[in-house]
């Protein structure tokens, strides 16, 4: 750019340089004024020359300034990259490493499997060898009874009492024999079934990828510790407003003229003060109990955070059981679901709603009543709440909380879980999948979940 520039100035020169040559050969003809005008001019293009190289100056300035600048920033990029890079590569050969070990246990159980199944089949043989000699001995004995009757007359020889004794004897030590040896199959009978277990699990373990599950672990969010939502104490509100002047819900904030969807403070019937988030719309306002939109929040919590509350009211939030129930003990309330799949497709159902107190660990009763969402709750009516650290659904031997990740009102494993862990996509991983946000109805499709919103509002 710079030596176009001085060819480009160079030219200029040669050019205001023929001019020159012509005004001095004729000077004797050309009037005087007329030869300091053409100077004039000369210096006027020398001027807007150099302004322009100037400006060209301070232009390729600014872009060298700029180029830098983003040459720097591609670099941090790339750093960044470099960093991540080395993370997920180190995570990939400890995860490579205890595919290893797994392998090598898998391989030391199937041996071990061959060796008790060889040990079994020797002592079902030896088994039935004991107890063919055992029905010899007991033909003995029996014949040997015969000759007793037959000689009860008379007096029995010495000879013969020895040998029913002899005999009696080893039928007595077979049995103990026979004895010990199913003891000792049923143990290696449950030693196998243990081995199949712990075979079957590590199989499970081998079947996942886990270079997979690593990518989709590190673009999932990373959830905050949630804060709770206390209930509001007295120098939290405004001393100038009484707390029993509060509406009791979200709907008679509507009815007292709000029309904007927000959060407000409420008191129910028999309750302390506090937040929550009003959904309103032209025909009413719903009081919103749970919404899942970026993963934000941590739902994986104990039961007296799912019983207080948790969250950000304007983001994601659980309101709390507590406060749910303190809304719905006080008429018949409507349940809205509305949630939104990773195709971004849009549904709806609603229930019939209420809920039991804490002595029955809110126990919840859905009766359907609309919407285009395949029913998925129904099955869910009458049971109790569950978290990890409190389990109250009906699968006996499993904690659906624990397995499943957050509270919810489980039947079974595997049910419905608005609460579970908030997935990116849909996961590869089995063992991730089960653990997410999804709704699960009886026949059809299991959808899992971009985002959740479940409101309650009155009946009438």
């Amino acid at each position: 750019m710079k030596v176009a520039s001085l060819i480009f100035l160079g030219s200029l020169c040669a050019i205001n340089a023929a001019p020159q040559t012509v005004t001095e050969v004729s000077v004797l003809n050309t009037p005087q004024p007329t030869e300091a005008r053409s100077r004039f001019a000369m210096l006027d293009d020398v001027r807007l020359l150099a302004n322009g190289l100037l400006q060209l100056g301070q232009s390729l300035r600014e872009f060298v300034h700029k180029t830098k600048g983003q040459i720097n920033d591609i670099f941090q990029k790339l750093n960044i990259f470099d960093r991540s890079f080395y993370q997920l590569s180190v995570v990939t050969s400890e995860i490579k490493e205890e595919e290893e070990k797994l392998k090598e246990t898998t391989t030391f159980l199937k041996a071990n499997n061959e060796e008790i199944r060889n040990l079994s089949l020797e002592i079902n043989s030896k088994i039935n060898s004991i107890l063919q000699e055992r029905s010899n001995l007991q033909s003995k004995v029996g014949s040997l009874e015969e000759k007793l009757k037959d000689l009860s007359q008379s007096m029995m020889p010495l000879e013969q009492l020895q040998e029913i004794t002899t005999l009696k004897d080893v039928i007595d030590s077979q049995e103990k024999t026979i004895k010990d040896l199913l003891m000792s199959v049923q143990e290696q009978h449950e030693q196998l079934n243990s081995q199949k277990i712990k075979i079957k699990s590590l199989e499970e373990k081998l079947n996942y990828d886990p270079f997979q599950e690593t990518t989709e672990k590190s673009a999932e969010p990373s959830p905050e510790a949630p804060e709770l939502l206390e209930y509001l104490a007295s120098n939290s509100t405004d001393s100038t407003m009484d707390t029993n002047d509060f509406p009791t819900d979200c709907s008679e904030v509507f009815n007292r003229g709000q029309r904007n969807s927000g959060v407000y403070p409420v008191k129910p019937n028999q309750s302390e003060p506090f937040n929550v988030y009003c959904d309103i719309s032209l025909d009413g306002a719903a009081t919103v109990i749970q919404r899942r939109v970026d993963g934000s929040v941590d739902f994986d919590q104990n039961w007296d955070k799912y019983e207080l509350g948790f969250g950000n009211l304007e983001k994601e939030f659980w309101l709390g059981l507590a406060k749910i129930y303190s809304i719905a003990r006080q008429g018949d309330y409507i349940l809205n679901i509305q949630l939104e799949d990773w195709k971004e497709e849009k549904r709806f159902i609603e229930y019939l709603f209420t809920l039991d107190g804490p002595t029955s660990h809110y126990t919840i009763h859905l009766t359907h009543l609309s919407g285009n969402l395949p029913d998925a709750m129904t099955n869910h009516t009458g049971m109790m709440f569950s978290t990890k650290d409190k389990d109250n659904d009906k699968h006996e031997d499993s904690n659906c909380a624990r397995n499943y990740s957050g509270g919810w009102w489980f039947n079974a494993c595997g049910d419905t879980n608005l609460n579970g862990r908030y997935t990116c996509m849909r996961s590869r991983s089995r063992s991730l999948r089960r653990k997410g946000i999804y709704w699960r109805p009886g026949r059809g499709s299991t959808y899992t979940l971009k985002f959740t919103k479940i409101s309650i509002r009155p009946s009438s």
